[in-house]
């Protein structure tokens, strides 16, 4: 499967970026959890310019605990401030604040010294479509002040948003880049949602999914589809065992292939089908990522 897709705002959203941030203090930087470097734009270390950085990883949720443990000591040996968060339930949120608090600091006092009234730090947070941005926004300011959709690409525009008496937020909308030179990092955004599903052959993305859990989390497939045996089963094969056991029959006794395949890739995009991660610190370190 080949997937290409770059609207044209998100152009015009990079050239955003970067002419607001001579305004910003700390850049919080919105990744999947359960796809810490596929949900990475790789041009975001070049926008930014050094500007410092929080990487919240969201969605957590979702992810496997166990691997997220080892992508915060990763980010943490790699001297980057991380934390994990889940902007639904607001887990997270608060000691998110404090740590854009820590980051500014010795800014801060600083300022204090040479008698200048402190201001509210001001942040930028930029992420890939549906990455949860808008989810984030809305449960760090405490209200919902920016709009929020579950398909990628609902924000769109500029807007600064007040925290609290100590922050300040410029939104800007989800930012993708235009070629992705790995398969595997479009089909892990495929996956998640983060592209839009109405370009994508979903049955052929549904058997992939499944193909992918078959061998990283087979108990979790074995458990919510009751998939026996998976060894040496093609994707679609998968899918058409997933298919006779959720009834997704047709005339003839046919599979509905085009149902099936929404309701596994709605499950797991939900966390129906468990906790799960599809990329580890030590699978980018092997790779040289």
């Amino acid at each position: 499967m080949n997937i290409q897709w770059f609207p044209g705002h998100m152009a015009k959203t990079r050239r955003l970026v970067s002419e607001n941030l001579k305004l910003i203090d700390v850049v919080i930087e919105l990744l999947d959890a359960r796809i810490p470097v596929s949900s990475k734009n790789p041009e975001i270390d070049e926008l930014i310019k050094g500007k410092p950085r929080l990487i919240a990883l969201n969605k957590s949720d979702l992810a496997d605990q166990a691997v997220s443990s080892e992508w915060s000591k990763w980010y943490g040996l790699n001297g980057y401030t991380n934390i994990f968060i889940d902007s639904v339930k607001g887990r997270g949120i608060n000691e998110l604040k404090s740590r854009l608090r820590e980051i500014m600091r010795e800014k801060i006092e600083r300022e204090k010294q040479k008698g200048r009234i402190s201001r509210p730090i001001r942040t930028m947070v930029v992420g890939i479509p549906n990455v949860g941005k808008s989810s984030f926004i809305n449960r760090i300011a405490g209200k919902a002040s920016a709009a929020t959709g579950d398909r990628p690409g609902v924000t769109r525009g500029k807007q600064w948003i007040r925290i609290n008496e100590q922050i300040e937020l410029l939104d800007t909308p989800g930012i993708l880049w235009p070629k992705f030179e790995d398969k595997r990092v479009g089909m892990n955004l495929a996956f998640t949602g983060a592209i839009k599903d109405d370009i994508i052959d979903t049955i052929e993305l549904a058997a992939s999914l499944l193909e992918r859990l078959a061998q990283v989390y087979p108990e979790n497939l074995k458990g919510r589809f009751k998939l026996e045996p998976l060894e040496d089963k093609t994707g679609l094969e998968l899918l058409e065992m997933a298919g006779r056991r959720r009834g997704c029959i047709i005339s003839g006794g046919q599979i509905d292939f085009s149902r099936i395949s929404a309701i596994v890739l709605d499950e797991f995009r939900g966390g129906r089908i468990g906790s799960i991660s599809l990329e580890t610190p030590g699978e980018i370190i092997k790779q040289g990522i």
